[in-house]
C-alpha cells in the first residue's frame, strides 16, 4: 500500500469516527524541558499545563551545568537534571492551582530565579477549604521594621541549665506554642523579669523554652531544608558567609553604581543568623513572614510557593538554634 493511500484511509476513518460521535485519540510527545542557568534563560518552557488526577510526564535536560528539579508544596524528592541526559518525572496533582517548580542545585548567583509554574486545572476535592492566613498577617507584624534585641547574652544560653531553672518556675503561660510563635526570645526574656533570675539565667530559660517547642525530628528536617535551600547564601553555620554571599554583595554594589538592572540592585549580603541582636529580637511569626514573602530590598527570594507550612516552622526552629545550646 502506498504511503499516500495509507494517509487517506486514516483521515477517512477518523472522519467516520468523529461523525459517529466516537472519540479520536492522537499520540502526542511530551515536550522536552531545557534547563539553563538563570542568566541564559532558566527553564524553557517555564509554564506547563496539567489536569487534576491525570499523570503529567515531564522530560528534562540541562544545556549547561547540573541542575535539579522539584515542585513546591509537594512531597517529592528532588531529581538531578544532567547535561546531555534526559530525566523523566511523572507527577499527579490532587487539586487545582498554580504550582512552582524550581532548581534544587546551586548553579550560580541567580540560582534562585530558576523557577517556573505548572497550571493545574480541574475539580477541587475540597471547595469549602479557604486559604490559610499566615500568623504574621493575623498579628499585623511589620516584617520590614527593625527588630533588634536591646539586650543580648554574654555567652550562648544553655537549654540544659534553663530546664533546671524552669523546674522551680511557673512558665506555662509563656512557654506554650501559641505564645512562643508570636513572641521573640527577647520578649520572653522580658516576661521573666518578675522571676528574680539574673540576665544569664533568664536567657537560659529562654533557650529551654525554644528547645521545648521543637523536636529532634523537626530540627533535623529544618537542617536538611536549610542545607538544600539556604546555606549557599547564608552559610553552613548561618553566619551569612555562604559560597555565593560575596558574589551577591558585589552584584548589588555594581548595579547600584551603574544603575543597571533593577533585579540586581535589590541584592545585598545575606543575613547573619548568628547575630544575637538580630535573631533574639525576631519572633517565629516574623521569620515566617520573611520566608514566605522574601526580603524586600535584599534579594532574598520568596519561598511561600515552595515550602509547606510545617516545613517553614521546622526551618525557623533550626535557624533559631544557632543562638542556643540545646541538649545533645
Amino acid at each position: 500500500m502506498r504511503r499516500s493511500e495509507l494517509i487517506s484511509r486514516i483521515l477517512i476513518t477518523g472522519g467516520i469516527l468523529l461523525a459517529a460521535g466516537a472519540p479520536l485519540f492522537f499520540w502526542t510527545r511530551t515536550p522536552l524541558i531545557h534547563a539553563q542557568m538563570a542568566e541564559d534563560g532558566g527553564w524553557n518552557p517555564d509554564v506547563i499545563k496539567a489536569e487534576v488526577g491525570q499523570p503529567l510526564h515531564l522530560h528534562l535536560t540541562s544545556d549547561d551545568v547540573m541542575h535539579g528539579f522539584a515542585v513546591g508544596q509537594m512531597e517529592m524528592e528532588p531529581v538531578d537534571v544532567e547535561p546531555g541526559k534526559v530525566t523523566v518525572v511523572t507527577l499527579t496533582f490532587d487539586k487545582p492551582g498554580t504550582y512552582t517548580f524550581f532548581c534544587t542545585r546551586w548553579c550560580g548567583v541567580n540560582h534562585w530565579r530558576m523557577r517556573g509554574t505548572i497550571e493545574v486545572k480541574g475539580p477541587n476535592p475540597d471547595p469549602a477549604a479557604g486559604p490559610v492566613i499566615p500568623m504574621y498577617v493575623t498579628l499585623k507584624l511589620d516584617i520590614d521594621a527593625p527588630h533588634e534585641s536591646p539586650v543580648i547574652p554574654g555567652s550562648q544560653p544553655s537549654a540544659v541549665r534553663g530546664q533546671q531553672l524552669a523546674a522551680d518556675l511557673e512558665i506555662s503561660k509563656i512557654s506554650n506554642p501559641s505564645f512562643y510563635l508570636a513572641h521573640s526570645p527577647y520578649q520572653i526574656f522580658e516576661a521573666l523579669d518578675s522571676t528574680g533570675l539574673g540576665d544569664s539565667e533568664k536567657w537560659d530559660v529562654v533557650s529551654y523554652i525554644w528547645e521545648s517547642n521543637t523536636t529532634p525530628e523537626s530540627l533535623a528536617n529544618g537542617q536538611k531544608l536549610y542545607a538544600q535551600n539556604c546555606a549557599a547564601c547564608h552559610g553552613e553555620n548561618g553566619a551569612g558567609d555562604g559560597v555565593f554571599a560575596d558574589d551577591i554583595a558585589r552584584a548589588g554594589e555594581s548595579s547600584q553604581q551603574s544603575m543597571s538592572g533593577s533585579d540586581e540592585m535589590m541584592m545585598q549580603k545575606p543575613a547573619d543568623f548568628t547575630n544575637p541582636a538580630r535573631m533574639l529580637g525576631a519572633s517565629p511569626a516574623l521569620l515566617q513572614g520573611k520566608i514566605l514573602r522574601g526580603g524586600m530590598g535584599t534579594g532574598m527570594p520568596m519561598w511561600g510557593s515552595i515550602f509547606r507550612e510545617e516545613q517553614i516552622w521546622d526551618l525557623i526552629a533550626y535557624i533559631h538554634s544557632f543562638q542556643f545550646e540545646y541538649q545533645k
